[in-house]
């Protein structure tokens, strides 16, 4: 038969006198311990959005190209000194590009603990629309217009309406701002390797744009329907030759001189 093992000195003890009590704080206590969690709380608060501790102390812009920091930084209209955490970036982004056509696209963040960063994406043309007044509108490829100067940018084809009679009789029913739109359409379907060849997009009537190419070539386009076709038969076409491609029938384009 086997020895029995006697428990270790004091177990009977600590079974007998059974688990310790656990701490328990009074009303009293637990009052106060609220009242400092409540404080610690509503000073963080103080301390984050209306204390000078943690505010606005510089603008940061990045991602201007034409525009200048100071420009996007004027157009957010946050004034330095306020609390950070206040800062409405929903209303930022909605002055930026309120305020500057030229802004596609604004991100608005907080840099703790004192800075605003803004990173914009500004438009880019794929055409100037040359006004009545000799001035150069550049437009998007979404057709936005965005900016009016002197000279059309470089790289960037021109639009021209050179309108035939027939063209002109229809205004009413085709106005000029549609066709100057379908010949901004085509300016967008141009990859880029052609559209830097590109100098102007003539507008004759509606289903007769063509493009001035350098080197005095012409590109007969048609209409500005199916654009991304013509644009890829264009593409395979310019391998050749000529001085003068017809791709208003994508399925059978041809070439001359």
């Amino acid at each position: 038969m086997a020895e029995e093992t006697a428990p270790p000195e004091g177990t009977e003890r600590a079974a007998a006198e059974g688990p310790p009590p656990r701490l328990r704080l009074s009303r009293r206590g637990t009052a106060v311990v609220g009242a400092l969690g409540a404080l610690a709380a509503g000073g963080c608060v103080w301390l984050v959005f209306f204390s000078p501790v943690l505010d606005v102390r510089a603008v940061a812009v990045t991602g201007t190209a034409k525009l200048t920091p100071d420009q996007v930084a004027a157009a957010a209209g946050v004034d330095p000194g306020g609390p950070l955490a206040r800062v409405d970036t929903d209303a930022v982004r909605r002055r930026i590009t309120g305020r500057l056509r030229r802004v596609d696209r604004v991100e608005v963040w907080r840099g703790w603990p004192h800075t605003l960063r803004i990173k914009v994406v500004e438009r880019r043309p794929v055409a100037a629309v040359a006004e009545a007044d000799g001035r150069f509108t550049e437009v998007d490829a979404a057709g936005v217009r965005f900016a009016t100067g002197p000279a059309a940018p470089p790289g960037v084809p021109v639009v021209r309406l050179v309108l035939d009679q027939a063209a002109r009789d229809a205004d009413a029913v085709i106005p000029q701002r549609e066709l100057v739109a379908a010949a901004v359409r085509v300016a967008g379907d141009l990859p880029s390797a052609v559209a830097g060849k590109a100098a102007a997009v003539e507008v004759h009537s509606y289903d007769d744009i063509e493009l001035r190419l350098d080197g005095g070539r012409t590109v007969r386009w048609g209409s500005s329907e199916r654009g991304p076709r013509k644009a890829k038969v264009l593409t395979a076409l310019l391998g050749h030759r000529a001085r003068t491609y017809d791709v208003s029938a994508p399925e059978a384009p041809a070439t001359a001189g």
